[in-house]
């Protein structure tokens, strides 16, 4: 039985006439995984002008992220464009690309229904990934898996890895826990399992043990960022990692409130300016 997702990410400040600072995929076939050599990154946008100087990449769940400054907009192919209207954009949006980006991210949650996940079968999935995000491998474009939301307890892409044909490069993993141990094995269960670079586009401070309950004392939350940036620094299997900004996260771990950064975005901004 699939798990509901009740968390809904958002295009935030989606700016068309802004530049995209991502030099085209032919150009970076020799670039390692990690982008801008560094690893932190960003999910949404409010943050970008206060972590900029920090980060090397980031992205807000659409094809089209454009921010003026030197972090990687990432494009993603959320889903099917079958879920709403959200996702239909964003779907149309993907298939006007008219370059190569050096990366792009798979389907958002494709394991689970609901606000904020894309909700595919895998034999869609597997459909999907072979007629839009296949093509740009042959440019160059390093690509991103599928992210589960099921997380080490994950099946959905293991069975999409036995059925698709064109590999990905790094596999993008979700990480909602509430300590070390808890997000330690979901990296050994992905590397393990699938033995690629894995890119954290999302860790959050959750309690999801039989339900999904966001931390709300602002103690743990820091540290809890502080512990998890430095292991996913230390820690060669992670080649980049971001901030969740999604929704459905309660009051206190969100990073940006009412126009500034919140004290969980200072922590973040905190811990990864120690690397970069």
């Amino acid at each position: 039985m699939k798990r509901v997702c009740n968390r809904k990410h958002t295009d935030i400040n989606l700016v068309p006439n802004t530049t995209v600072h991502a030099s085209p995929a032919k150009a970076n076939t020799a670039w390692s995984l990690t982008p801008n050599g560094i690893k932190a990154g960003l999910s949404a946008g409010d943050a970008f002008a206060q972590l900029k100087d920090h980060i090397g990449w980031w992205y807000d769940w659409s094809p089209t992220p454009r921010k003026t400054g030197s972090p990687i907009g990432v494009p993603m192919l959320w889903g099917a464009g079958t879920v709403d209207a959200q996702d239909a954009k964003r779907y149309a949006q993907f298939k006007k690309l008219t370059s190569p980006p050096p990366y792009v991210l798979g389907f958002e949650e494709p394991d689970c229904e609901g606000n904020g996940s894309a909700g595919m079968s895998v034999d869609d999935g597997v459909y999907q990934w072979e007629k839009m995000i296949a093509p740009l491998k042959v440019s160059g474009t390093k690509l991103g898996s599928p992210a589960m939301c099921k997380q080490a307890d994950e099946t959905w892409l293991a069975q999409f890895n036995k059925k698709v044909k064109t590999p990905w490069d790094f596999t993008a993993i979700h990480i909602n826990k509430d300590n070390m141990a808890g997000v330690q094995k979901d990296l050994d269960h992905y590397w393990n399992t699938y033995k690629k670079p894995i890119w954290v586009t999302e860790f959050a401070c959750v309690n999801d043990h039989n339900t999904f309950t966001p931390c709300t004392d602002q103690g743990k939350i820091n540290t809890f960022i502080n512990q998890i940036v430095d292991l996913l620094q230390n820690d060669s299997r992670v080649v980049a990692y971001a901030y969740s900004n999604g929704l459905g996260l309660g009051n206190v771990w969100p990073m940006w409130r009412n126009g500034q950064l919140s004290p969980s975005g200072q922590t973040y901004l905190n811990a990864i300016r120690k690397y970069h």
